[in-house]
């Protein structure tokens, strides 16, 4: 797969020219069917075929470019979100089991979204703006209800906190972060005579991050992709009904959270049933995960 990725600029803006050409080329190529996409990523899945894996990438370029048409609001290079959402698309395709009776698009459309969010988070300001899991939520669901250039107002901070389930002063620490400016911390030549202040100052350009870890992070990469290869094939154990209720209440993240009620309409069961089969399915996935 690393090969896979050293060929990016296959994709990439750079040897096409232009942004519309790019787009134009992204579109000519044909969308896959349902079948013919299940039987490349079996060849990459159990054989780490190469050519498959390139084909399952340039049929979903288009789909990579509206999901990153979204994030045109951020002021941020609409080619560089396009080129993110190609690394998380890649990074999906090597993660997807075709076993998993779900198209390629809707398990990839959440490691697309991640890795456009980060892209936005590290080049929106100097300073980053949220770095809880809980403050990204709440950064881009803000830039969502904004309806205005100004700043909300008492009524607009209550609807907002409602409808996210967070507080008022959260929303509103966090709207400041946004209207907030990056300032430059460095002295300007007229206050050179300030010498005890700037020799102070000066010091703050070599301080140490002792805060920076990379090795923390790798260890917590590996750990969330074990974690997610070990919930992949542990829903395989489950039949296809209960399968669809697992990922319907707790693994789409893009989606708000069904009801019993909601899945037991769509199945013509109980509620009741529908709840014994969560149960049960929780069970038998905590057993083979911890297996």
């Amino acid at each position: 797969m690393k090969k896979l990725e050293s060929q990016i600029n296959m994709i990439g803006f750079f040897n096409i020219g232009s942004l519309e050409a790019y787009i134009r080329l992204a579109n000519s190529f044909s969308i896959l069917t349902s079948e013919k996409e299940k039987s490349l990523a079996k060849k990459l899945f159990f054989y780490s075929d190469i050519e498959s894996a390139k084909l399952l990438i340039l049929s979903n370029l288009r789909f990579v470019i509206h999901v990153a048409k979204n994030y045109s609001g951020y002021g941020l290079p609409q080619a560089d979100l396009i080129q993110e959402g190609n690394i998380g698309l890649m990074k999906a395709i090597r993660r997807f089991n075709p076993n998993i009776n779900v198209r390629l698009v809707s398990f990839a459309v959440h490691w697309i979204k991640s890795e456009i969010h980060e892209y936005v988070l590290r080049n929106w300001r100097i300073v980053k703006i949220a770095t809880t899991k809980a403050q990204r939520k709440l950064f881009f669901n803000l830039r969502k209800s904004k309806k205005r250039l100004g700043w909300f107002n008492r009524h607009e901070i209550d609807t907002v906190s409602q409808e996210l389930g967070v507080s008022t002063q959260e929303v509103k620490e966090m709207e400041a972060r946004m209207s907030a400016q990056d300032i430059t911390f460095d002295l300007s030549a007229k206050d050179s005579h300030l010498d005890s202040i700037t020799n102070n100052l000066r010091t703050s350009f070599h301080l140490e991050d002792k805060k920076s870890n990379f090795s923390i992070k790798i260890e917590k990469d590996n750990w969330a992709l074990h974690a997610t290869n070990k919930l992949t094939n542990a829903l395989l154990i489950l039949d296809k009904r209960s399968q669809q209720i697992i990922k319907r209440r707790w693994l789409d993240d893009d989606k708000p959270k069904i009801t019993l009620q909601a899945i037991a309409r769509d199945y013509g069961i109980s509620a009741e049933r529908v709840r014994q089969l969560e149960k049960n399915a929780m069970k038998k996935l905590k057993i083979a995960i911890e297996a």
